[in-house]
């Protein structure tokens, strides 16, 4: 469990751009414009995003950010759980801020992706946790399935 330090939100609450850079000073690293500019990024993003799209937008402002600069600054952000990454199918892993995280079904026939209600996955939560002692994380994977477009 995150605590809150001073005037430092929990990880996983931060709102603004700058509530996250003060976790991260808070945590013992740096804010840099680089990592300011990939969390504008990040909090502008309407939908998930890749490391490669967060890339393109960091790089229209400051371009010598090179995209290992990005990974390596997504990675930090989600050991501090300010954001997750999920696997939507086959493609790339898509980043998003850990308060709108949700679970996804993806259409095997069509791609198509549907955000899952967190309480769909509840009673599957509760019974690993009671009969494996195991806790799951439904954000990090997609669950393969078809949509009802293609039945």
């Amino acid at each position: 469990m995150t605590k809150t330090m001073g005037s430092v939100s929990p990880a996983g609450t931060a709102s603004t751009v700058d509530e996250v850079l003060a976790l991260v000073r808070a945590r013992g690293g740096r804010a840099t414009s680089s990592r300011r500019v990939l969390l504008e990024a990040i909090f502008r993003a309407d939908a998930h995003v890749t490391a490669e799209e967060l890339a393109t937008a960091v790089q229209a402002r400051v371009p010598d950010v090179h995209l290992s600069t990005i990974y390596r600054n997504l990675d930090d952000l989600q050991h501090l759980g300010v954001i997750v990454h999920t696997h939507l199918g086959h493609g790339p892993a898509t980043y998003q801020l850990a308060s709108l995280a949700h679970a996804h079904f993806v259409c095997e026939h069509c791609g198509a992706t549907v955000e899952a209600p967190e309480e769909m996955f509840r009673s599957l939560a509760n019974s690993a946790k009671t009969r494996l002692g195991f806790s799951i994380d439904p954000r990090h994977f997609a669950i393969p399935g078809r949509c009802a477009d293609c039945g």
